[in-house]
This record gives C-alpha cells, structure tokens and sequence, in this order.
C-alpha cells in the first residue's frame, strides 16, 4: 500500500509518479528538502502534460499528487510496505542506504534497488534481510518505459519476487525476470552493441 522511494531525481521521481497514479501511497525521500521539493515538482509538471495530453483527469492528477508526501529523513519510511532506492548508480553509495534503512524498516518491509548492473545479492549482504531483497530496474524516461526488470539475489524469496510482480502489474508495466549477472538484460545486450558502433565508426 505504501512505497518508499530514496532518490528524488529523475529515476525516483518517475517511480514515485507512476506508483502514484496506480494507487500507491508514496513517500519520496532524499539528501536534502529541496531536491525532494524538485522531485515534487517535477512529478507535478509531467502529470500536468499528461492531462493537457487526455491521457489523465484533472481529478485524477490531484489525487495521485495528494498520494505523493516528502520524507525529509530515512526514519519517515519506517512504516512502508517497501522501500525502493533510486540513488546514485554507486555500490559504496546503495549499501550505505540499505544499511540505514533496514535498521529502520518494520520487519516485513521489502528492500529494492533501482540499480541497471550493479549485483543484488551483494547490495542484499548490507541488509537485515536479504531474503525480502530484489533488483527493479525500471527503464527511463519511467512514465513512459514499459518494461521492468525484476531481479532476484542468491537469498531472494518466492514472497518477495511475486509480490514485486503484483506491484509492477498494478503500475501497468511489464516485468521480465532477469539473472543476478552483470548489466541484467537490457544492459547486458545495449553495452556490447554501443561498443560495435564505436569499433564500426
């Protein structure tokens, strides 16, 4: 019912957007209240293009923004059903993050990671709980993307993946299960490709 989003820049502020409109309570979080307050506004700009587009009501804009609250401090998303960290694509950064919020979450609180490469099970090994952990890596610009990858670590359980699965279905989007390897799917096949177009130019 509740999501907890660590990152309010492009990639975090998309997922609040998007799990908004779905009907999700959301709690947008980072290092300081004016990049959550961009992150907020931001999010209001899109959803406004999307009414002037008819893709959404008024109504609609206003109740998925009423939906969307600041959380100045990681201990705001003590009570989230799951927390997904959209931070800077840095290990050392993710860990730090993790190791925070577990200490914080409620005991069945899921753990999630935006991350497009870095490993799950071993952003998983700074939690408490690396059985409730999992990669959802969603692809940018987010409002518009429709595939998610879903990513499981050595310790994920079956719970956790199928619950993951619920939400990325109610935001409307398409999961794919990807392996715990470097760069996932999307990645693993995009890297190789820019480089053969750098070696043909």
């Amino acid at each position: 019912k509740t999501i907890g989003i660590v990152g309010a820049g492009q990639m975090g502020s998309g997922i609040a957007h998007v799990s908004a409109l779905a009907g999700f309570n959301v709690l947008l979080s980072d290092i300081t209240e004016d990049r959550i307050n961009s992150g907020l506004a931001t999010i209001n700009g899109n959803i406004s293009r999307q009414v002037q587009k008819g893709a959404v009501s008024e109504e609609v804009r206003k109740d998925a923004i009423s939906r969307i609250n600041a959380a100045p401090t990681l201990a705001d998303l003590a009570e989230c059903d799951l927390v997904i960290e959209a931070a800077s694509e840095n290990e050392a950064i993710k860990r730090k993050i993790f190791q925070d919020v577990s200490r914080l979450l409620k005991p069945e609180g899921l753990l999630a990671s935006n991350t497009s490469s870095i490993s799950i099970t071993r952003l998983a090994s700074a939690t408490d709980r690396p059985e409730k952990f999992i990669g959802i890596h969603f692809m940018n610009p987010v409002p518009v993307m429709q595939l998610v990858e879903l990513i499981r670590g050595i310790a994920t359980d079956q719970p956790t993946y199928d619950a993951l699965v619920e939400v990325v279905e109610k935001i409307g989007k398409t999961a794919a299960s990807a392996e715990d390897y470097p760069a996932f799917i999307v990645n693993r096949i995009l890297i190789p490709m820019i480089n053969e177009a750098v070696y043909t130019l």
